[in-house]
C-alpha cells in the first residue's frame, strides 16, 4: 500500500482495520474502515481510543466521502488520521484536503504517481468552498489556505 501524505499528519499503518459493524466488539481497535453508506456519528463513543478512520470511495463521482471527512473534522472534532481509499483521483486532491483528509491510498494505475497529486493540490490555490483549515479571504467569497 503506497501513501500520499497532505501533510498535516503523518500517515500511520495498523495491523488490524475493523468495519463500524465490528468496532463495538474490539476494544483494541485502533483504526476503522468507514463504507460510503456509514453515518460518521456512529463513531462518536470511539473516537476517543481511534488513531484512523479510513474513507473508502467506492466510486469516483460518489461524494459522500468528502460529507464523511468534513463531519467527522468539523462536528465531531476528530483529531486522529483521516485516510481515503478506493477509486480517487489526483484532480480531488485539494477538495480532499480541504475536507480534512490527511492521505490517500494511491491508487495502482496511471493516477498513483505522487507527483501528479503534489501538482493538483498546487493547481488551484483559491477556493470557494469554506475549509477545515485555517484560510483566509482574498476577495468577495474567495480563500486560500493559510500557510503552516
Amino acid at each position: 500500500m503506497k501513501l500520499f501524505e497532505f501533510g498535516e499528519r503523518t500517515a500511520q499503518v495498523h495491523d488490524v482495520l475493523v468495519t463500524l459493524a465490528e468496532l463495538a466488539e474490539r476494544d483494541d481497535a485502533r483504526a476503522v474502515l468507514l463504507e460510503s453508506t456509514d453515518d460518521p456519528a456512529l463513531l462518536k463513543p470511539y473516537l476517543n481510543r481511534l488513531d484512523l478512520v479510513v474513507l473508502r470511495f467506492p466510486i469516483f463521482r460518489d461524494g459522500r466521502g468528502f460529507t464523511q471527512a468534513r463531519e467527522l473534522r468539523e462536528y465531531l472534532r476528530f483529531s486522529g488520521e483521516i485516510r481515503a481509499e478506493g477509486h480517487i483521483l489526483p484532480d480531488q486532491a485539494a477538495f480532499l484536503r480541504r475536507c480534512g483528509v490527511d492521505s490517500v491510498v494511491l491508487p495502482k494505475d496511471g493516477n498513483g504517481d505522487p507527483a501528479l497529486w503534489e501538482k493538483q493540490l498546487r493547481q488551484f490555490p483559491v477556493a470557494y468552498q469554506r475549509s477545515v483549515l485555517p484560510e483566509r479571504s482574498v476577495g468577495p467569497g474567495l480563500r486560500v489556505e493559510e500557510a503552516s
